[in-house]
């Protein structure tokens, strides 16, 4: 009986069904963007101080300008000078007060500017920002400014839970509707964080998002690679997460437009309502229906792919028949990811790059915040210098294999991240060189953990194999901050240097894997187990068949 690799190549592996199914399922990609690194807008931080009443009066009836009012008004900074105006005290006098000098008012106040005492921001605090944050809604600054942290880190925490949730159910009970309820779900709790009445609220929906986005995004990833023949795998692939990449873009427009963050949060959570439309759109998985024992609903499929692609189904290709028919239907277990022994290999070896890539990828962007610099800039850059990465896949991943472009790219992150701490400020385009390195490194490594990742577990277990494994990820966005800005305030460059030891140590791990080029996605437990074995399979499976199509009468 023919495999589906061997259907797909007789109606097409990448013809214009499959092309329609990607394109939809890459605005999904994109629309991803906002959730994953939304928080760099939706907490910017800008610039504050005290706001203490009477200070306005005051620098109005003196015609103080704001730098003057700054100076006179708002004690200095960890000592770094009257620039640098404090965020978190202000002097405890009253403003108020008749006669108050116009020269020197704490002098009239206290008779020494050194002798007047601070006090905590207990009437707010004013942000030179002219849009709105959760940061500038809230207030979460200061002492409260561990709560912009823990919005982030629950969003990370439902990515980490909900992978394993919904990798589950998108094996037990299919990719198309797993995917339509993460998308409602993920789009009412998007609409309600952006009507969400306190900061509590606003937590809680973000949590619920988190809970079904990520799951969403790697379902959508599996279904197109489950769709398309051996030798286009790749390719969707890396332009599935190219997609992530341009929505990096498109969220860097509109939040330039939109600088309030209820409204930015609206205008990219009502395009997700359209993807509903997935019900009518998208086919269920034919290797997922196979896995399920429902071939005819997977040859159901399949000559719906022959028809949008023009081809006409093989009479011998009519019935199809898994390798496992006479056996009960397959389900998905967390034991099958560590039963068997290179399964377990390949299980823990995935996890850790996975891990790596996440707190690689966005600690360089933390790391660069640290400068603070023109946020929309920034973030433009970071988006741009992945297109190069995805280039560099797609032209070497079907020449030289995953394992050894996987290797480099690993040791080259390494490699810009030591460079990066050690050259000096004064050579800056050097050190922006070698970061730039650095976040197309990883990048290529993020992609290439994402296109090996299904290629190693077998049909039945693909989907939570991804989702478990990726949730390592989500782990690693939780620790990122606390790697970043605790080990800065010891050196500066100290995350570098830890982000260059964890690069180096995945780039030794990936070279255990086996190599997939080439080879068709295993269906069986024992598949994925004898892949390291496995040489040249596809070339005689094709070969049997076509001796088998020549002897067939006609």
């Amino acid at each position: 009986m023919p495999t589906l690799d061997d259907i797909l190549e007789e109606i097409g592996e990448f013809g214009r069904f499959q092309k329609q199914t990607f394109f939809v399922l890459c605005l999904l990609s994109a629309a991803f963007t906002p959730i994953y690194v939304g928080v760099v807008f939706f907490g910017f931080t800008p610039e504050h101080r005290c706001f203490s009443p009477g200070v306005a009066e005051l620098s109005q009836r003196c015609g103080w300008s704001l730098a003057e009012q700054l100076n006179h008004t708002v004690p200095e900074w960890g000592g770094h000078g009257a620039a640098f105006g404090s965020r978190c005290r202000r002097y405890d006098v009253d403003w108020n007060t008749m006669g108050l000098s116009c020269t020197d008012p704490l002098g009239s106040l206290a008779g020494n500017q050194s002798s007047v005492t601070l006090s905590p921001c207990r009437d707010g605090w004013l942000y030179d920002y002219p849009g709105t944050s959760l940061v500038t809604e809230f207030n979460l600054v200061c002492e409260d400014s561990w709560k912009l942290d823990l919005f982030q880190s629950c969003v990370n925490a439902g990515f980490f839970i909900g992978s394993m949730v919904i990798g589950y159910m998108a094996d037990r009970f299919g990719r198309k509707l797993c995917l339509l309820i993460t998308v409602l779900i993920n789009s009412v709790s998007g609409v309600l964080v952006a009507f969400a009445p306190s900061y509590t609220w606003a937590v809680v929906f973000r949590l619920v998002q988190g809970l079904v986005s990520k799951g969403g995004w790697l379902t959508g990833y599996v279904l197109t690679a489950e769709f398309v023949g051996l030798s286009f795998r790749k390719t969707v692939a890396v332009i599935y997460q190219l997609a992530f990449t341009v929505g990096l873009l498109i969220f860097t427009a509109v939040a330039y437009v939109l600088q309030h963050w209820r409204w930015l949060q609206l205008a990219v959570t009502l395009p997700n309502f359209f993807f509903l439309l997935y019900y009518w759109c998208l086919s269920e998985s034919p290797r997922c229906l196979i896995t399920q024992k429902q071939n005819d609903k997977a040859m159901e499929v399949i000559k719906r792919i022959a028809k949008g692609n023009k081809k006409q189904l093989p009479l011998s290709f009519q019935y199809l028949k898994s390798e496992d028919d006479d056996g009960e239907k397959l389900k998905p277990s967390f034991l099958d990811l560590v039963r068997t022994p290179q399964i377990r290999k390949h299980t823990c070896i995935l996890m850790y790059s996975w891990f790596m890539s996440s707190v690689l990828y966005q600690g360089l962007i933390m790391h660069m915040g640290i400068a603070s610099g023109n946020i929309y800039l920034d973030f433009l850059y970071s988006a741009l210098v992945e297109f190069p990465a995805a280039f560099i896949l797609l032209l070497t991943v079907d020449r030289i294999g995953r394992r050894y472009p996987w290797a480099v790219a690993n040791v080259l992150t390494g490699g810009a991240c030591l460079a990066t701490a050690l050259v000096p400020d004064t050579l800056y385009w050097l050190k922006m060189t070698a970061a730039c390195l650095g976040r197309m490194g990883i990048t290529m490594c993020y992609e290439m953990v994402c296109l090996v990742n299904p290629e190693l577990y077998p049909t039945f277990l693909r989907n939570l194999g991804v989702l478990a494994c990726s949730s390592m990820c989500d782990l690693g966005g939780i620790i990122t901050p606390f790697i970043v800005y605790r080990f800065a305030e010891l050196w500066h460059e100290l995350p570098l240097v830890v982000f260059a030891v964890i690069a180096f140590i995945g780039g030794g791990l990936v070279l255990l894997l086996p190599e997939t080029k080439g080879k068709t996605l295993p269906e069986t437990l024992e598949d994925a187990e004898n892949m390291h074995r496995q040489k040249r399979r596809k070339e005689n499976t094709i070969y049997l068949q076509v001796l088998t199509s020549k002897a067939t009468p006609k």
